[in-house]
């Protein structure tokens, strides 16, 4: 009997940028817990998140901005496209530029079992720090799978 696939997982996330001395930043996302606390370079990410059946991704993209950084956007959302990172997740993303102070980003919690087999649980946030990068270090933080989408940004929104 054949094997059945798994439908991709759904995401929607969403690239904060700003325009500043004439260069284009984007803020980036650092994962938290103890699997990402010493990866660096191709760690981070936009914001982002799963969505369901019949949930609007622009919707879900500003909700999961939101969740992993306490602050929710202003301004008009502009969809940029859709990847699909290695593992098979699909991602919608939407582009929205603002401005926005990392120091004051408060993420969601998650808990999982930390040390593994240890039967102990903890709390880690989603995210343990945003950052802003210009586009030339954000390709280099940024998981590989969705560097794609700085060049959708760049096609998108025209600098000055």
């Amino acid at each position: 009997m054949p094997k059945l696939s798994a439908v991709p997982k759904r995401s929607a996330g969403l690239v904060l940028y700003r325009i500043r001395s004439s260069e284009l930043q984007v803020l980036l996302v650092h994962p938290g817990g103890p699997y990402f606390a010493k990866k660096d370079a191709g760690a981070w990410s936009i914001p982002k998140g799963e969505y369901g059946d019949g949930e609007d991704p622009q919707a879900a993209a500003l909700r999961e901005f939101e969740e992993e950084t306490g602050v929710r956007p202003s301004g008009s959302a502009v969809f940029i496209g859709e990847i699909r990172q290695s593992g098979g997740k699909r991602v919608m993303a939407f582009a929205v530029e603002g401005d926005l102070d990392p120091a004051i980003i408060r993420s969601n919690q998650f808990e999982m079992e930390w040390p593994p087999r240890s039967g102990r649980r903890q709390s880690f946030p989603e995210i343990d720090e945003a950052r802003w990068f210009g586009l030339e270090e954000a390709r280099i933080k940024i998981l590989v799978g969705q560097a794609p989408l700085l060049d959708r940004l760049c096609e998108t929104v025209p600098i000055p």
